[in-house]
Parts: C-alpha cells; structure tokens; sequence
C-alpha cells in the first residue's frame, strides 16, 4: 500500500496512526501541500485523487481510496483486529460522535487550505489566522473534554478512532499557541497516545517530508 501524506496534514496524520496501530505495511509518499503551489494541483495527483487532498491510500491493485475517515473505515473492516471502533452501539455512537466533531467541524475549518482563503479573500494577517484557528479549537475542545472518559484515552483502557482524531488536533493547538490549560483530560489523552510506538511513527516530526 502507499499512502500519499504530508507531514502536517492532520487527516493524513490520523491515517498513519490507524496503519501503524493495525500494524499493516505501508509506503509514504510525500506530497508536499505549500511547495510550487501545492504538489496535490499536479496532474499526476489530479488523476490518482481528483480531490487533490491528502490523505489518499493506494492499494496494491492501484484501486485510490480517500478521505481519512472512510479510509480508516475501511481498515477497520479489512483488518478488524485491533478495533479501533467498538461493537457495543452506544460505545460506538459516543466514539464516532466525538470523532466527528473533531474531523468533520474542526479540523476542516482549521487547517491550511482555510488559513491561506483568509489571507487571499478577506485580507487576513498571520494573526488574524492564528486568532481564528485558536477561536475554533478553543470550540471544539470545550465540548470534547467533558465528552470523553480520558482513563487513560478517550473511552477507556483502548485506542479508539476518537484517539487517532484528537490527537493530530491537539499538535495543531500546539503549533498555534493554544494554551490547553484547562483541558486535563486531553492532555493526559494527548500523553498517553504519545508514548505509543504507532502514535510516536505517525507524528509530524518522525516523517520522510518533516521541516525544521
């Protein structure tokens, strides 16, 4: 498999936890979203992700899935153990709840495409990006904290896909200066995963494309 990535990219990083955690075998292909105006606009990504987004998983057949989500969905189908989604439906309902506010209203109106339209459409400085980023998060966060069990991770002893959403999150927060203070439990969330080796191979800085 290959998976098209970008150091930065929080739906990418979550995929990279998901691969590791599954302990499935995998190639990183970089794509590197600021360089020559963004290598996801070229022709050759246009065809395999017409999207032009990261991340994108290649299966050895050359069949392209994207979108983190329904990419870790379908790992989660493929190679069922270790779960990362329960089987008990109000457990699962309160994972994917927790999961979705984070990928589908936070990280997508936070991230880089978003930071770049502010400053191109409306004029926005570096710190009125940053002030918009730290609003939404801020958001987010307050809802999340009282959301999860955090002992150690979101909902218990195990990872789940919550885990593999919040912590890519909580790197973002750090980038821009959040103060994370008052949520206790994410932080420990955020310490625990890290310690993992799946977690510690999927951070920004351990891959192929990172940037000082």
């Amino acid at each position: 498999m290959k998976l098209y990535s970008y150091w930065r990219s929080s739906s990418a990083y979550r995929v990279r936890i998901a691969l590791n955690i599954k302990e499935i075998e995998h190639e990183i292909c970089p794509i590197h979203l600021v360089r020559n105006g963004g290598e996801q606009h070229s022709d050759a990504y246009k065809a395999k992700n017409p999207q032009q987004l990261v991340p994108a998983l290649e299966l050895p057949d050359g069949t392209m899935l994207t979108q983190s989500l329904a990419i870790i969905d379908w790992l989660e189908n493929k190679y069922p153990t270790p779960s990362l989604i329960s089987d008990d439906p109000l457990l699962r309902a309160r994972i994917l709840a927790a999961a979705h506010l984070i990928a589908m209203e936070t990280q997508p109106i936070t991230n880089l495409g978003t930071g770049q339209q502010l400053k191109q459409r409306f004029g926005a400085t570096q710190d009125d990006v940053v002030t918009w980023m730290c609003d939404y998060m801020t958001k987010a966060f307050d809802v999340l904290e009282p959301m999860i069990e955090g002992a150690p991770f979101a909902f218990g002893d195990g990872v789940t896909l919550v885990d593999l959403c919040i912590v890519p999150q909580l790197y973002n927060a750090h980038r821009w200066g959040l103060n994370l203070t008052p949520y206790p439990k994410l932080r420990a969330l955020e310490n625990a995963c890290l310690a993992l080796p799946a977690f510690d191979a999927a951070h920004p800085d351990n891959q192929p494309d990172a940037e000082g």
